[in-house]
């Protein structure tokens, strides 16, 4: 079944196997390079389901806190991303544009923009650390209307969709976190209410595209600074955080783990996709250390490829409805036809070269 077709809104996945967006700082001045339309286009050759590029940094004057980090701002960047996009799509694959903000890991003095701060919800980054700007109405609108125009600007690129990453600590997870957003206004407070920047972001980006257009979230429970973190501590609390979002026009959830074979909650042995799918009964792409024996605590480390049958099991059962990919294909672009024909003992395994370079 994981080898099927999948029909995702309007468009017909060749597999329910999808690429997890990865940084891969190659886009010297936010351009991803021909070797980058190469990359891609190579793993949609290779039979890729779904591609869900790498973290685009969203057209704000906050959103940067990484070097090399593909965006949307100019007229090059635009022509770029138009050719990574024909090179997938002559390859048959299917193409989604992941918009990236991330609040409070930016720093002063980072390009571009080295007089602004990083952004969050309430000038933290962390529980009781406070170095950041706290975002004001106006900021808030303004990030809203950036992701609105850099979607539009996705689906004039010819992108299938776009997945808005709402995880691991950047600024929509800072808004959704307890630790992180202390706000008093309709912003902050209620698990609702730290969930409204985001549902805001949906529907002015549902308003600026087509109908058919895709329009997914990825969201976690850990943080790139905290793995313990958790926005909800059992299902009805991730059932509030989830509605408003869903209702404001998602067409899809990523739930993202470190480990996808750990449960989730006390008193049952389901992951967060499980939950996530149960809940809002919409698509669910689950993700987290598939393909390979250990998680990505250190992206450095070396991982030793294994079976898929869990991963299988859990989407023939209907436990959710794809699942994603990272580091396997970041080593392996034909991890897809290997893992088809039993060929696990061929896969490439995964070293630091595949996560310093562009195979």
């Amino acid at each position: 079944m994981i080898f099927e077709n999948y029909k995702l809104k309007n468009i017909t996945l060749r597999n329910r196997i999808v690429m997890a967006p990865m940084t891969r700082n190659q886009s010297p001045g936010g351009i991803p390079t021909q070797e980058v339309v190469a990359y891609y286009s190579r793993r949609a050759k290779a039979e890729v389901g779904l591609i869900i590029t790498e973290g685009i940094e969203v057209s704000h004057k906050a959103s940067s806190a990484y070097p090399n980090v593909p965006r949307l701002d100019s007229n090059e960047a635009k022509e770029a991303w138009k050719k990574v996009v024909e090179g997938i799509k002559n390859n048959n694959g299917a193409v989604i544009a992941q918009l990236w903000h991330c609040g409070g890991f930016r720093k002063l003095g980072m390009q571009p923009n080295p007089e602004v701060p990083g952004h969050t919800a309430s000038g933290l980054v962390k529980p009781g650390k406070k170095v950041a700007h706290e975002m004001t109405l106006n900021d808030i609108k303004e990030t809203i209307d950036a992701y609105a125009s850099d979607a539009k600007i996705c689906e004039e690129i010819g992108f299938d969709g776009v997945e808005i990453h709402g995880a691991h600590g950047y600024l929509i997870d800072n808004f959704f976190w307890s630790g992180t957003n202390i706000r008093e206004d309709e912003y902050g407070g209620s698990i609702e209410n730290r969930s409204q920047f985001v549902s805001d972001i949906i529907k002015s980006v549902r308003e600026n595209v087509s109908e058919n257009f895709i329009v997914g979230l990825r969201f976690s429970q850990w943080k790139q600074h905290d793995f313990e973190a958790k926005l909800a501590s059992n299902p009805e609390e991730l059932k509030t955080i989830l509605t408003s979002p869903v209702e404001s026009g998602l067409d899809y959830l990523h739930s993202s783990m470190r480990r996808f074979w750990e449960s989730e909650f006390t008193g049952s042995k389901e992951n967060l996709a499980y939950w996530t799918k149960k809940i809002t009964k919409i698509p669910t792409i689950g993700v987290g250390s598939v393909g390979l024996d250990s998680d990505f605590i250190d992206m450095t480390a070396p991982a030793t490829p294994t079976s898929i049958d869990k991963a299988i099991d859990e989407i023939t059962n209907d436990k959710y409805d794809l699942i994603a990919v990272g580091r396997a294909l970041l080593s392996d672009h034909e991890w897809v036809l290997k893992m088809r024909e039993g060929r696990v003992n061929d896969v490439i395994p995964y070293t630091k070269d595949a996560l310093l370079n562009l195979y």
